[in-house]
């Protein structure tokens, strides 16, 4: 699939066109100089056909420390894309900075456009836009993202670079062997390559390792890096394969207190909460320099609200304070009670100690998230612990659990139909649970167990 870049020096619309062209607001945008640090990417279709790899990069700044890292990467990302997208802003005179940069990325010998952006009427066009010619650039386009002005000349550009999308041979054969019905049919079916693909956040404090351990996962600099907290803003998505998974990293923006949120950092915190609704596991990582925080408790929380496989990781291991390792585990046990459920693991993300073995977590826990108990050896188990300890009467009402059936997955959710549902007590769900973890592997995965009234539906079955 052919890759498209936009690269220009901050705040000049970046991810305002790549929300245009990814026709959703995916990039966070906003006046703030530098809102975008690490390479977003979204699958863009144009003239219905036509599919390509969108790359929305930080703006290419050498000022300082940060920016030159965002920089570095933005110039990776156009050495590896097809096609350049060159932005600048229109509002202002042509810049010797921005004519180096354009010369250079000119000089990668690839089909590269000048956007002239924030040209918002004829009159300005007139006025400004032949400032611009003076790059030597052979594709010039004024627009303006934010007033959808001129952009069929850019989409139909970008066309002479995007090929149409080739039938496959299973689709040409489903067109002509089977029926509407037959294809319908199909489609309902679920396909086994989904449950091989894994989406995980990964979450915790700011400055606690997010960025350093997705690289290390990746063995690239996919994430900026820095000392400063705060670095990353925008989700940044990444895919690898491990085995037979597809596994979707998403390094979210650190969580703060809400009293600390300032700026886009809003932004940043509802874009990570809408993304672990999508989630299957989360990493949440502890620095293990500090240990748990109050912050991390929060954000155990936020994994737990979401009912998320989970795998604990304790980073900067390298530089860990004098606890040895049972004492920091059990410490860690006593402050995230809300994932008794979770592994641990302790890594060194700079120094890639067991990052590896994440990985084999990660698919481990998933199994574990998607699996169905079949219902006879789940009846025989909870029969197993009535036996072990009766269900406890109420003020002498006797409460029955007549039987027992998994009615959901990802995570495992059963049902208990119960004569009197109101009366059976939540410790001695917790007790259940307890009991299923031991007869079956739920390690990593939180285990959703509801009492119901014959003919009751929970919510996920109605």
């Amino acid at each position: 699939m052919k890759k498209v870049a936009i690269l220009g020096r901050p705040n000049v619309g970046k991810s305002s066109l790549f929300n245009r062209l990814a026709r959703k607001r995916d990039a966070i945008t906003s006046d703030v100089s530098g809102t975008t640090r690490d390479i977003k990417k979204n699958i863009v279709t144009i003239s219905e056909d036509r599919e390509f790899e969108l790359l929305d990069t930080g703006g290419i700044d050498e000022s300082d420390a940060l920016f030159s890292k965002v920089a570095e990467m933005s110039k990776r990302a156009a050495k590896e894309a097809d096609v350049i997208l060159y932005m600048v802003d229109g509002k202002k005179l042509p810049d010797e900075e921005d004519k180096k940069l354009f010369y250079e990325l000119q000089a990668l010998d690839k089909p590269i456009a000048l956007i002239v952006n924030k040209i918002d009427n004829d009159k300005e066009e007139q006025e400004r836009f032949w400032e611009f010619i003076e790059f030597g650039a052979e594709n010039v386009f004024p627009i303006s993202v934010s007033h959808n002005r001129k952009l069929n000349p850019l989409y139909k550009w970008l066309e002479r670079y995007i090929p149409p999308a080739e039938k496959t041979a299973q689709s040409l054969q489903a067109d002509e062997d089977f029926s509407l019905e037959q294809l319908l049919e199909m489609a309902e079916q679920p396909q086994e390559e989904e449950d091989r693909k894994i989406k995980v956040a990964i979450l915790g404090r700011p400055n606690v390792g997010k960025s350093s351990l997705l690289n290390a996962l990746l063995g690239e600099e996919r994430s900026v890096v820095s000392e400063v907290a705060g670095t990353t803003i925008d989700p940044v998505d990444e895919t690898i394969i491990h085995g037979d998974y597809e596994i979707t990293f998403v390094d979210t923006a650190g969580i703060r207190r809400r009293s600390k949120i300032l700026g886009i950092e809003k932004y940043a915190l509802g874009r990570t909460e809408k993304m672990l609704q999508e989630a299957d596991i989360a990493l949440l990582l502890i620095d293990a320099t500090t240990g748990v925080t109050e912050l991390d408790e929060r954000i155990a929380g936020l994994i737990d609200k979401y009912k998320l496989g989970a795998l604990i990781v304790v980073n900067k291991w390298d530089i860990r304070g004098e606890k040895e390792y049972k004492e920091a585990i059990q410490d860690i046990r006593d402050e995230l009670k809300f994932l008794h459920y979770a592994p641990i693991i302790t890594v060194s993300a700079k120094t890639k100690q067991r990052v590896s073995k994440i990985l084999d977590q990660i698919t481990a826990i998933y199994e574990r998230y998607k699996q169905r108990i079949p219902t006879s050896k789940l009846n025989e188990a909870i029969q197993y612990a009535i036996r072990r300890h009766h269900v406890p009467s109420h003020h002498g009402q006797v409460v029955r659990i007549k039987f027992a059936t998994q009615y959901a997955t990802k995570p495992p959710r059963i049902a208990l139909v119960v004569n009197k549902p109101g009366l059976l007590h939540f410790s001695y769900i917790r007790y259940l649970a307890n009991t299923l973890r031991e007869q079956f592997d739920f390690e990593g995965v939180p285990l959703e167990i509801v009492a119901r009234k014959r003919g009751e539906r929970s919510d996920e079955e109605e």
